[in-house]
């Protein structure tokens, strides 16, 4: 089903466009050039990526939520197995490496298209007023 081009996206559609790293605005073209390195411009619609700016908050994500779980499972084998420190590096190192490169894509893609779904922008100082 097309969307008409004057319609923002629901909240869900921008979700899975952000997931499938895909343009916030069309959900169709490409966000990225390489690995993290953003498009100048969607392919497909022209919208300026310009905008965006997602600073260190996918990582921190990943962090915590990787953290959270190679920790916990070093833990409970440690406990319960008590291996050599040489398998815990052979066991932990590589899941280390897969909790957080494999996602962050996704989530620095999802925490824009968040980012232009809700016109999140830079804060400003609004005149007021003094009481």
């Amino acid at each position: 089903m097309e969307m008409m081009a004057d319609t923002e996206p629901t909240l869900p559609q921008t979700v899975a466009r952000g997931l499938a790293c895909k343009c916030p605005r069309c959900g169709k073209g490409r966000l990225y050039a390489g690995f993290l390195t953003l498009r100048p411009a969607c392919e497909t619609c022209g919208l300026d990526y310009a905008f965006i700016d997602s600073g260190d908050g996918p990582a921190v994500f990943i962090i915590m939520i990787a953290g959270a779980i190679v920790v916990g499972a070093a833990l409970i084998v440690e406990v319960k197995y008590q291996p050599p420190f040489w398998l815990h590096a052979a066991l932990w190192l590589p899941l280390i490496i897969a909790t957080t490169l494999l996602p962050l894509r996704s989530m620095k893609a999802l925490l824009i298209a968040l980012q232009f779904h809700h016109n999140a922008a830079e804060g400003r100082l609004v005149g007021r007023e003094p009481e």
